[in-house]
């Protein structure tokens, strides 16, 4: 059956322009190029074989990734890729690696935290990997709560040296990536104390190991925490644990470009605004997004095909059986997390120019729109992340029992993604975050001070509280505006309503501590009228190819009406809309699905992904699921021999019941 498109039936019934919708998805033609030519380099490449990951011990598996990453760390400088082509190389090469931190984490915080003399002495070292590094911030005993980290930098006037110190066991850099056993330096956190004086936390360059044989420096313990969830996975990862003991680096060494410790030891400040760190975070957090749309449009593209290979049930008079994604219990998990995946892309889409406003504005001193624009990353990194989490596993349970098997790509794909719920920001602590913005903004009303951005609503809310939809037909609720302004007026009261709660209480931190969990809720609601309208932004645009934006379209309404019918109570408890109206929409969404069925396999087909990305037997391009499946059990190490290793000293003696002279 090689060679055979099982899925060519499926395919042939797409109502829109495939290849179109491919450069929707990606950004833009040249996007599109510069991702294809990438992933075929590294799917045509036996280097950079996954499949065997998940049956490897972890020195073997650890052996294996630093084989990958210095081999195509040598093809990015033999076929000579800029910065963007050797970035989407290792997306593709898809191990996660000391490497992610080197480019992602210790590159971007030199850049941002170090003045211009440290960014010309480190930045040529880092960008040849001459030096590796990674970013030491968690600690064993603070995680979220940056500003109780336990870790010092004290200032010694007299040799002019900071001397780094974990005072106590709970001060052990605990988590950072690429830190146990590969990095030779690190930008560490650590509270700075000056003439006695603690000045908070700070940044520090630190060589952790020698340059010459690798082994740790003086004052240096350093390691690697254990495994971590899952087969493979994470566990390519050499996260590790630090201890400084006294260790002493010079001056120099703490990112200056913010603030400096002169000679003398008098701390000061630069007139570069503080603020300029936040555009750093904007920044990460918006490729977190972005990740997070392409890590749930893979589980979606696994489970959208495997939903069209496979029958069960249904057949009359021994004719075929029905593929599972006719199923109506099928569409209703399924497409609403296809259509979670296309709108986690355009606001990430959206994020990316949220980025380039704010750098523009902070550069110009302007910081108005600064509080909105940290509020609104840390809520939309908070949302995407757990929604694709979520999304993932239930994807994995789409595909049912073989959704189990490591083959299936999706245990691995879990495991994987799922601490990006926890790192940069715990998720349920940003939207707490994002909580004590929309109580603040709501505090100014009175004020005169109006609401921008995607806080902007918040200024119509006298109207808001009092509006009701005016649906009354199921097709009235194909109409953007009606849409957005349901979602807009559910924010607007669950924000007033925790904000009149909590005037009531004395001590405003007793009441937010005793509100949280409607704070919480108050938070989602907001973000997801974010995704919401910026899903329908992106269909204000000129987006050309036959049947693309019809199709963008009923995604659009999938995802919005999908949230109304999850968070129902919400709706109707906050008086935005009827029991009517809510079932009118219920009955929009199941059509809407029945319009979707035909196009589904080609709207995952419009993710791009090789089947090497994807490493997924039921995800399969050709649909050749069964054959393939078969295939794959027989190279799982027990089946190397036919009687397994144990079975003559354990299993015999029980079946010959001689177990009381067996050697146990």
């Amino acid at each position: 059956m090689e060679g055979v498109d099982h899925l060519s039936g499926e395919r042939s019934k797409s109502q829109f322009d495939v290849d179109e919708m491919k450069i929707v998805w990606a950004g833009s033609r040249h996007a599109v190029e510069v991702s294809d030519r990438m992933a075929r380099l590294v799917a045509s490449d036996p280097a950079f074989r996954k499949d065997n990951r998940t049956m490897l011990g972890r020195k073997e598996l650890f052996k294996n990734t630093l084989r990958k990453a210095a081999y195509a760390w040598k093809r990015i400088i033999e076929l000579r890729l800029n910065e963007e082509e050797a970035s989407r190389l290792r997306v593709y090469v898809d191990e996660p690696a000391f490497t992610d931190l080197h480019w992602g984490m210790f590159v971007p915080a030199i850049k941002g935290q170090g003045s211009d003399e440290q960014q010309q002495k480190w930045l040529p070292l880092a960008y040849k990997m001459q030096i590796i590094g990674c970013y030491a911030q968690t600690e064993l005993g603070h995680g979220s709560n940056v500003q109780g980290l336990e870790t010092t930098a004290t200032f010694d006037s007299q040799t002019d040296e900071f001397i780094i110190d974990s005072p106590t066991l709970t001060a052990s850099k605990w988590w950072p990536g690429g830190l146990g056993k590969i990095s030779t330096h690190a930008v560490v956190y650590a509270r700075l104390i000056t003439n006695g004086k603690d000045y908070g936390v700070h940044g520090f360059i630190v060589q952790l190991r020698s340059l010459e044989d690798h082994l740790p420096l003086p004052g240096i313990t350093v390691g690697d925490i254990g495994m971590k969830f899952g087969s493979g996975a994470y566990n390519t990862m050499d996260n590790g644990v630090l201890r400084f003991d006294n260790v002493r680096i010079p001056r120099d060494q703490m990112l200056m470009r913010v603030s400096q410790v002169t000679r003398e030891g008098k701390y000061v400040q630069s007139n570069v605004p503080r603020q300029l760190v936040y555009g750093t975070m904007v920044y990460v957090r918006q490729t977190i997004v972005s990740d997070a749309s392409t890590a749930l449009s893979r589980a979606v593209c696994i489970a959208t095909r495997y939903s069209a290979v496979r029958r069960q049930f249904g057949s009359q008079n021994g004719g075929v059986e029905t593929q599972v994604i006719d199923y109506k219990t099928q569409q209703s998990r399924l497409f609403p997390l296809l259509a979670s995946a296309y709108a986690f892309r355009f606001v990430g889409e959206w994020l990316k120019w949220l980025y380039t406003d704010v750098t523009q504005r902070l550069q110009a001193s302007d910081f108005a729109t600064l509080p909105e624009a940290h509020a609104c990353t840390a809520g939309l990194k908070s949302l995407t992340t757990t929604a694709t989490a979520d999304g993932i596993e239930e994807c994995r349970k789409l595909c049912g029992g073989h959704g189990y098997l490591a083959s299936s790509g999706l245990p691995e794909l879990f495991a994987v993604y799922v601490p990006a719920c926890t790192y940069e920001g715990d998720n349920i602590v940003l939207l707490l975050q994002v909580a004590r913005f929309l109580i603040k903004t709501v505090s100014q009303l009175g004020s005169g001070k109006k609401p921008v951005g995607t806080i902007a609503y918040m200024g119509r809310v006298e109207h808001l509280v009092q509006s009701h939809s005016n649906v009354q037909k199921a097709e009235d609720w194909f109409n953007p505006s009606a849409v957005v302004e349901i979602f807009e007026a559910r924010a607007a009261r669950m924000s007033v309503s925790c904000a009149q709660r909590l005037s009531k209480f004395a001590n405003p931190e007793d009441g937010f501590a005793e509100l949280s969990a409607d704070l919480v809720e108050a938070a989602i609601a907001h973000c997801q009228l974010i995704v919401v309208s910026k899903f329908f932004d992106k269909l204000q645009q000129d987006i050309p190819g036959k049947g693309v934006k019809e199709q963008l379209e009923n995604l659009c309404y999938i995802y919005a009406f999908f949230l109304l019918h999850k968070h129902l109570g919400d709706f109707l408890s906050t008086g935005c809309i009827t029991p009517k109206q809510a079932s009118l929409a219920n009955d929009q969404l199941r059509s809407l699905y029945s319009k979707v069925r035909p196009n589904a396999i080609s709207l995952v087909d419009a993710f791009n992904y090789t089947d090497h990305y994807l490493g997924s037997v039921l995800g399969r391009y050709d649909g050749n699921v069964y054959p393939k499946l078969y295939e794959e059990a027989w190279k799982d190490p027990l089946n190397d021999s036919v009687v397994p290793d144990g079975f003559n000293e354990y299993v015999r003696p029980m079946l010959k019941q001689q177990l009381r002279n067996a050697r146990l």
